[in-house]
């Protein structure tokens, strides 16, 4: 199937098809709507290789994030997905599994194909990821977060800042002996370590400190959650607050807590991290942050297609401000 039996079928010249299946040119919307028609019935796929080879680019973005089985980044996709949507980009992702070594490698791949930007997580890469970043002559967008020095534009929300916030709210709330759970995070969930050393800021500005931790490695997950909050309880009995780094492990532990009968948040309070929905069918609301998904994928698309006031290649650092829900879980 070639471009000429595309003219034919709807009646045009090889030059307008072409037009219109790259979006350029002027082209009436009848014109373009008996091309689309004609393509779409022939079984039509445009060679976007031959025109990557004289542009340099191909309509591809790349998205890199950490993991696909967390249920944080579907809502980023969702927002990036809708900006791109009437651009003629595509976003095309790519897992680093929370490893730089394995980010380098995605990123080296990414750019090899001369993408039309680049959207990944975190501001924390290896030496050779940000020269490979900063070479890349494409917009670069990291989100996420904002407390570093991104290499380009960044999208995200002060993780530190959320930290302190939470914490805020549970002294203010009267409790006092506060135990975190968490990721294992000295190289892996950067933003959860930001977030704890926020946390802890403000504990000590109150003259508080966390009275016991209980880490993990691996993936998030009810179960987790549960083994968690029991294994620290039973050894820190007297703990009034758990505080933890995401709303899943978190909502495992709350879970667990009500299955014993415990006074939730009178004798206990919990809160976690994230925002999800999907937990909102709990016995008990989650205190938690909202850490602005959708609206990260949406203002980092519209960096990368130069949809923002500045136009394309404009350097850009949005810091988003997330909303504490205090839920069932904190005391009022």
């Amino acid at each position: 199937m070639t471009l000429r039996d595309v003219s034919e079928a709807s009646g045009v010249s090889e030059m307008t098809v072409s037009r219109v299946l790259r979006s350029r040119g002027d082209v009436s919307e009848a014109t373009r709507q008996r091309v689309l028609e004609a393509a779409r019935s022939l079984g039509y796929v445009p060679n976007k290789i031959a025109g990557a080879l004289a542009s340099q680019r191909v309509n591809l973005v790349g998205v890199i994030i950490p993991s696909l089985s967390n249920m944080v980044f579907p809502e980023v996709m969702t927002g990036i997905s809708e900006v791109l949507e009437d651009t003629g980009l595509q976003p095309v992702v790519g897992v680093s599994n929370y490893h730089h070594d394995r980010e380098e490698q995605v990123i080296y791949e990414m750019l090899s194909w001369r993408p039309s930007g680049l959207i990944l997580a975190g501001v924390e890469h290896s030496e050779a990821s940000r020269a490979m970043l900063a070479q890349a002559g494409v917009p670069i967008v990291e989100i996420m977060d904002v407390d570093g020095d991104p290499v380009d534009s960044a999208v995200g929300i002060s993780h530190r800042r959320a930290g302190r916030q939470m914490a805020e709210a549970i002294i203010a709330a009267g409790y006092r002996r506060i135990a975190f759970l968490g990721t294992h995070m000295p190289t892996q969930d950067t933003r959860a370590r930001k977030r704890l050393e926020g946390f802890e800021e403000a504990l000590a500005k109150a003259g508080l400190s966390l009275v016991d931790r209980e880490y993990y490695t691996g993936g998030s997950s009810l179960l987790q959650g549960r083994a968690m909050t029991e294994a620290l309880l039973k050894r820190s009995p007297d703990v009034d607050f758990l505080y933890y780094s995401n709303d899943m492990i978190g909502a495992g532990g709350l879970l667990w807590c009500l299955d014993q009968g415990l006074d939730v948040p009178g004798k206990i309070g919990l809160a976690g991290f994230n925002g999800m929905e999907l937990l909102d069918g709990l016995p008990r609301k989650l205190a938690t942050m909202d850490a602005c998904r959708l609206e990260i994928g949406q203002q980092s698309a519209e960096i990368v297609a130069g949809k923002r006031p500045g136009g394309a290649g404009a350097r850009e650092v949005i810091e988003l401000t997330p909303t504490l829900d205090l839920g069932d879980t904190i005391r009022k």
